[in-house]
């Protein structure tokens, strides 16, 4: 039995004996009072299923506290990150649309409500959306990284740099920004420069096994695949080894036609 089920095996007796009496109010405190003492397990839970990627899950739980505290900001950032990060990025969308609604124009809220019109596809609202987030927030470095990720989906590869060195002041040798700064320059042609960013990338003891992925893709456009192999491979199983090295080997044999 699963701990969910066990607490529920040992809750129905509470809700079944606070029913049974002739006072609804003290029904319902009870009732209330079951449901906080259980947040900081469902919490916990939401924590542990973003620790393994599950977002689905994860949803499942902040949802659950979203609908108890829906005044909570730090809950709707919470259940919109993981709708965006679960492929629901419209939903996650309207949860922060709903945020914003009751608690006005807040910097978090606008940044993240631009990064899912951006998921969304939304190139425009997106656009807009974070270079207001970007005034709002001129000292967060992870609100110039995502308006220069908008400024790249519409072709904007100076602009878009510029963001980059923006956040990079104010994270100096941050991962993700030295990643979307190197995609950035290998998207303007600038190959060379794109592959020495994303080396840099990958030098940081943060860096994701992403910028290792699209080193290793701009080093076999570069022509070297021996390199690029030894770092796709780096800390993989066999199997994906193989896959990524098929797939490497592919893209050398193909990238000039």
């Amino acid at each position: 039995m699963n701990r969910w089920a066990s607490a529920a095996v040992v809750l129905s007796p509470l809700l079944l004996s606070a029913c049974a009496g002739g006072n609804p109010q003290a029904a319902t405190s009870n009732e209330a009072a079951i449901a906080t003492a259980v947040e900081p397990s469902l919490r916990a839970a939401a924590a542990a299923a973003e620790a393994n990627n599950d977002w689905k899950g994860a949803v499942q739980h902040w949802r659950t506290l979203y609908s108890r505290h829906p005044e909570d900001k730090s809950l709707a950032l919470a259940l919109a990150r993981d709708l965006r990060y679960a492929g629901e990025a419209p939903v996650a969308a309207d949860v922060v649309q709903q945020a914003i609604a009751r608690s006005g124009r807040d910097p978090a809220l606008v940044a993240e409500l631009g990064k899912a019109w951006l998921a969304s596809g939304r190139q425009g609202l997106a656009l807009k959306t974070l270079e207001e987030a970007t005034t709002l927030a001129p000292g967060d470095w992870d609100v110039h990284s995502a308006y220069g990720v908008a400024l790249d989906g519409s072709d904007r590869y100076a602009e878009a740099q510029a963001a980059y060195a923006r956040a990079l002041v104010l994270s100096p040798d941050n991962p993700v920004v030295l990643n979307n700064l190197g995609l950035s320059q290998a998207m303007a042609g600038k190959l060379d420069d794109a592959v020495a960013t994303l080396k840099k990338a990958e030098d940081q003891p943060q860096a994701s096994l992403q910028v290792r992925q699209n080193l290793a893709l701009l080093l076999t456009l570069q022509g070297d695949v021996a390199a690029a192999d030894r770092i796709a491979s780096r800390g993989l199983p066999p199997e994906m080894v193989r896959n990524n090295a098929a797939f490497l080997h592919w893209l050398a044999a193909n990238r000039s036609r």
